[in-house]
């Protein structure tokens, strides 16, 4: 990756413009040129590279895009370095993303039942979570494979290095973030944040939870191929300022005039921590927790079952590009909003898919099972999860985080599959009880089916 050329300003450009081509800057059709080309929100480093239109060399076909996009505009406020303000357009392509968001939001996603129905939800909640901490961490550079990530969260065993540990340390946030999401943000809860994302992962231990304080120290966001410096946060002078007001920014009812919409918001948010880059490490991940922490504060509950880092790890160059194309463009926010918006609308598509495959799982078992017995949600799904070749064993304690219900709840669930003999304890000498699936459990519930 490489730090793209600044785009010209309009303002630079209009004042080297001859009247003539000034003229052809507002004359039909020009004038009524859109924000975007073809349906994309275009860079200057992307644009030169295009023809352009027919009597029209590259700057002036940027003149005409910039104008369009300078009408309406929202002024945010983060500043960069320099005390220049950003700012974001609301082009078409970006209210249609938020209408497509909205719609899903409020209820319409795919067999929507499973997420809504107070039986199931929490496995759902806990497994989109489990799933943002890993996808999250892999983001960062841990290497720790989903399956073992996953065993290790559920069992609730100790991390055995440094990628298991980051892993852990998100789970742990993103339930956090459920238990304060009714509460203002402040500095000192960001820096709480930062410590629980980084608690035992950084080289030097003692700068989790604190914002940078040496400027020979400063990070600094390289490319790492090349080596070259691709951002320079501001100074840490002004770190604590510029924290406390992201704080206030987050807690402002932004109505009426002043009206940003929700989703952006939690957008700029995460937007916001990554520009600044406040902490040695982990700044990532904290952005992201942030963002999640604005959704479910504004009530959008479809969010708890959604994991964007994922989506964001598939094209991780669009996702710096962003940043950057935001940061050489006047400050233009509405590249990063549109990338971002793509992701969440992937994501949603991701989870319809995943519901859809597990309600179809689960009704082939419980065709196979209704003449067995009486077996609920959360024996099936374990009995669904074995017949996938998962022999590592089930505790009580591991049923329980995965549904979020209680020890006597979980324990009476395996009991009851052992009495079924769909599941035997094994004879290892420890506190927690291991439960194990029976050899061809496929095989045993097709005849018992029968």
């Amino acid at each position: 990756m490489k730090r793209p050329e600044a785009a010209p300003s309009l303002k630079d450009i209009m004042a080297t413009i001859n009247h003539e081509e000034l003229g052809k800057l507002f004359s039909p059709p020009l004038a009524q040129t859109l924000p975007t080309v073809h349906g994309k929100y275009l860079h200057w480093s992307e644009l030169r590279h295009r023809d352009p239109p027919e009597g029209f060399d590259h700057k002036l076909w940027w003149a005409t895009i910039k104008l369009a996009r300078s009408q309406p505009r929202k002024v945010i406020p983060l500043q960069d370095a320099g005390g220049t303000n950003f700012s974001f357009g609301m082009p078409d392509m970006v209210l249609e993303m938020l209408y497509k968001i909205d719609g899903k939001a409020t209820g319409q996603v795919a067999i929507s039942d499973q997420i809504t129905n107070p039986d199931t939800r929490n496995r759902y909640i806990v497994s989109s979570l489990i799933l943002e901490a890993i996808r999250s961490s892999q983001l960062e550079g841990a290497s720790t494979s989903r399956k073992v990530a996953s065993n290790m969260l559920r069992s609730g065993r100790k991390p055995k290095d440094r990628n298991q540990r980051m892993i852990l340390n998100n789970y742990l946030a993103m339930r956090h973030i459920r238990d304060i999401k009714g509460e203002d943000l402040i500095p000192e809860r960001v820096l709480e944040l930062h410590k629980m994302v980084t608690d035992q992962t950084l080289e030097d231990s003692a700068a989790a939870g604190k914002l940078q304080t040496n400027e020979d120290e400063r990070v600094r966001v390289f490319d790492n191929k090349s080596g070259k410096i691709l951002h320079v946060p501001p100074s840490v002078d002004q770190l604590p300022g510029r924290l406390k007001a992201l704080c206030v920014f987050a807690n402002e009812e932004h109505t009426g005039s002043n009206f940003i919409h929700p989703i952006i918001k939690a957008i700029i948010l995460h937007f916001w921590i990554g520009f600044d880059h406040p902490f040695e490490d982990g700044n990532g991940r904290l952005a992201r927790a942030l963002f999640y922490w604005s959704m479910l504060r504004q009530n959008y509950w479809l969010f708890e079952f959604l994991s964007i880092s994922g989506n964001i790890r598939k094209a991780p160059a669009k996702y710096g590009y962003a940043y950057l194309y935001s940061e050489t463009d006047e400050n233009d926010l509405t590249y990063f909003i549109i990338q971002q918006l793509q992701v969440i609308i992937s994501s949603i598509a991701d989870l319809e898919k995943h519901l859809h495959k597990k309600i179809q799982q689960v009704a082939v078992l419980e065709g196979k099972l209704k003449k067995i017995g009486k077996f609920n949600h959360r024996q099936l799904a374990l009995l669904s999860h074995a017949l996938r070749g998962y022999r590592d064993g089930y505790t009580i304690g591991s049923h329980q985080r995965s549904h979020g219900i209680a020890y006597a709840t979980a324990r009476a669930d395996l009991l009851t599959l052992q009495t079924h003999d769909l599941l035997f304890r094994g004879s290892e000498k420890s506190k927690a009880m291991r439960f194990y699936p029976v050899e061809n459990l496929n095989e045993i519930i097709r005849k018992l089916s029968a």
